[in-house]
């Protein structure tokens, strides 16, 4: 007969380690910081090994994502306190953070990777955050809704807003891919 630390080992590698490179690409657009992303994927293992009894074996990306959503809550939870001990000075310090180099500026002999990344660096955090779990982690409408906290309608409305922003500043670089012509 199994051991019970043997059938967890088994449960977490068949559930849990598929989806570590998942984890990984969804945490650093939560965190943007590698070290992190590193720190918050490591905290959803840990807290996914100790309560593998629990899980049902159904939706583990969700049942993943969701562990990983609510450490990056408790996360900021603890550093609250830091950022309002002197908000003066914390202020200042993401005023500066804020300046971003003008759309003309940052495409100026600059590659079609390039325009985007200043691109997407100039959106606000909300619609990053969608551009980074739908378009380059892959993943759905429903699961970065289930990540942010938000209807699956704002996903894609943010979303549509990000990609037009987006689209924008590629013609403005004359990167744009040319529009088809439609037949009539």
């Amino acid at each position: 007969m199994a051991q019970p630390s043997e059938v967890r080992d088994k449960a977490f590698a068949e559930f849990v380690l598929p989806e570590v490179e998942v984890l990984l690409r969804v945490a650093m657009s939560l965190t943007a910081q590698p070290a992190d992303a590193e720190d918050l994927v490591q905290d959803t293992l840990l807290r996914a090994y100790k309560a593998i009894d629990r899980f049902d074996g159904e939706h583990p990306r969700a049942w993943l994502l969701t562990i990983m959503r609510r450490a990056e809550i408790n996360r900021h939870r603890r550093r609250r306190p830091y950022l309002l001990a002197d908000p003066d000075t914390d202020l200042d310090r993401l005023a500066g953070a804020d300046t971003v180099a003008s759309p003309e500026e940052a495409v100026v002999d600059e590659d079609f990777d390039e325009v985007v990344r200043a691109a997407l660096a100039a959106l606000p955090d909300k619609h990053q955050r969608v551009v980074r779990l739908v378009d380059i982690c892959g993943l759905s409408y429903a699961e970065a809704a289930e990540v942010l906290e938000v209807p699956e309608g704002t996903v894609m409305s943010r979303l549509h807003r990000a990609r037009k922003w987006i689209r924008i500043q590629l013609a403005a670089a004359g990167l744009a891919p040319r529009p088809k012509r439609s037949r009539m």
